[in-house]
């Protein structure tokens, strides 16, 4: 038995624009992602000799093959053609559920780099995004990870200038939003805002936080304006010096930017409360 440890790291959206929606009903996207340092740790046993077993700290996740970390292991070895002797994987959750920040792809892409690593790199870094597309949307960009360009259904990565070290406050409200629901409800209404790619793209150039943070957006924000708790979070964030704040995909998770650690620090001991998640988190 061989057991493999790997960092599960989180992605915010700097940028989220829906686009059009597609024949296979699915929608287009583009979005600037970038990771943060916000992670889940997974552990794999390979080789157990026993029934595959999935546990995690957090019971509210499924523990079976609904799990895209399973899913990832069965993807991976069905690619190599192969099946392994027993596999356990062990999640130690830290990122919260149902915020948009991708914990469970997040997951599934630890899973695929670590079998990829023990397998002695069969899969190109391509191949191994190719694959992640086949568990989830956000998986292919948490499998490569760092600041990149996300189009199609998320198949599509375009890597970026690296982020500047951007220091983050995130806050997580006891809401959850239904993905396919806000698609609809922005199917149904005039976009008002959209993010400027290329404007983003430029300020990463830059290296400059402010310019970065003045170019957040997300167009998911429209569709959720019946949940006041968003717009409140953003201005308390901003009431705390953040340089900007926007939620992170589909929500419920809202970040601003700082300008130094103790500055995201002391915007999360002010926001945190029984009703409110807050974690500091720098990009990775």
């Amino acid at each position: 038995m061989i057991t493999l440890a790997e960092k599960a790291y989180a992605k915010i959206n700097l940028t989220l624009d829906v686009l059009h929606k597609r024949d296979d009903g699915y929608h287009d996207l583009r979005s600037v992602m970038q990771t943060v340092s916000l992670c889940d740790d997974v552990e794999i046993d390979v080789d157990t000799g026993k029934p595959w077993t999935l546990t995690s700290d957090t019971a509210s996740i499924p523990s079976d093959e609904r799990n895209l970390a399973w899913k990832a292991v069965r993807a991976f070895f069905d690619r190599l053609g192969r099946e392994p002797d027993g596999v356990e994987i062990r999640i130690r959750k830290c990122i919260p559920s149902e915020a948009g920040l991708a914990g469970g792809s997040a997951d599934a892409a630890a899973v695929l780099r670590a079998l990829n690593r023990w397998a002695g790199f069969p899969l190109s870094t391509e191949a191994l995004c190719a694959l992640g597309a086949m568990i989830g949307s956000d998986v292919p960009f948490c499998v490569l990870g760092g600041t990149a360009l996300v189009e199609g259904r998320g198949e599509l990565l375009t890597k970026l200038p690296d982020a500047p070290k951007l220091y983050l406050a995130i806050c997580k409200p006891p809401v959850a939003f239904a993905t396919p629901a806000l698609f609809r409800k922005l199917d149904s209404v005039a976009i008002r805002e959209r993010p400027d790619t290329e404007a983003m793209r430029r300020a990463l150039e830059s290296g400059d936080r402010e310019r970065i943070a003045a170019r957040l957006c997300n167009v998911f924000e429209q569709a959720v304006s019946d949940y006041p708790q968003i717009e409140a979070i953003k201005r308390k964030l901003l009431a705390s010096g953040a340089l900007g704040a926007v939620m992170s995909g589909s929500g419920s998770a809202v970040f601003g930017v700082f300008r130094s650690p103790d500055c995201a620090q002391a915007a999360c001991d002010a926001l945190k409360s029984d009703e409110l998640q807050t974690f500091v988190a720098t990009t990775v």
